[in-house]
Formats: structure tokens, C-alpha cells, sequence
């Protein structure tokens, strides 16, 4: 049996997107490795036993290439409004699906995180 660990996304500011996961979706820091070549912060909520990794390389100055942006990460939620008052009020709202009742935010690197009401 295989289950999911984490996922990663590559980050040029470490101190800003833990800021804003902390922030933006209440996920809270689980631990950190230091390679010669990068930091690692793992977040998740405690819960789910899924964590996303957040990495900043250090020698990496320039915004990644997240392609077409086809890729996103999802959360289920039971405080969709609440989430989305947040979200409205923090600005980082990129898409907004009514008609299917979801929505997505960025973070500060441009990742899409969507944001889907528990059915």
C-alpha cells in the first residue's frame, strides 16, 4: 500500500510563504531540514498526516517557471465562508468558481491553492 507523505513547492522567501500558509490556512509548522544547498519547512495541520514541503534553494534568486499553472493544491474545509472572508480580506483570491462553489488563492510564489467546501 502506498499513501501520500507531502507535497513541495519551491519558495524564494522561506520566512514569507511560512507567514503565509500559517495565515492563509492555519497550517503550522511540523519540522525543517538543512542541506548544504537548501531549507526545507514541512507545514501541515496536524490532522491529515499530509504535509506540504516548502523549499528555498539558496543560490535561487529568480521567480520559478510554474508553467501554465495547471497544477494547484486542493483543501477541503466545514469553514468555507470564514475562509473566504479571510481570503477577500487578505487579498489573495486569484479565481473564483461560483457556479461550482470553489475558489482558489496564490501564495507569494504563485502556486494556486483551491479552496473546495466540505459536501
Amino acid at each position: 500500500m502506498l499513501r501520500f507523505a507531502h507535497f513541495n513547492f519551491n519558495v524564494l522567501d522561506l520566512k514569507r510563504s511560512l507567514a503565509f500558509y500559517e495565515q492563509a490556512l492555519d497550517l503550522k509548522l511540523l519540522h525543517t531540514m538543512q542541506l548544504p544547498h537548501a531549507d526545507l519547512v514541512y507545514v501541515g495541520n496536524g490532522q491529515s498526516g499530509f504535509e506540504l514541503e516548502l523549499t528555498q534553494l539558496h543560490d535561487r534568486t529568480e521567480p520559478y517557471d510554474l508553467g501554465e499553472g495547471e497544477f494547484h493544491l486542493a483543501f477541503v474545509t466545514d469553514q468555507y465562508e470564514a475562509y473566504h472572508r479571510r481570503h477577500q480580506e487578505m487579498g489573495c483570491i486569484c479565481m473564483e468558481n461560483e457556479a461550482v462553489g470553489i475558489y482558489f488563492i496564490e501564495d507569494p510564489d504563485g502556486y494556486w491553492i483551491e479552496i473546495v467546501p466540505e459536501r
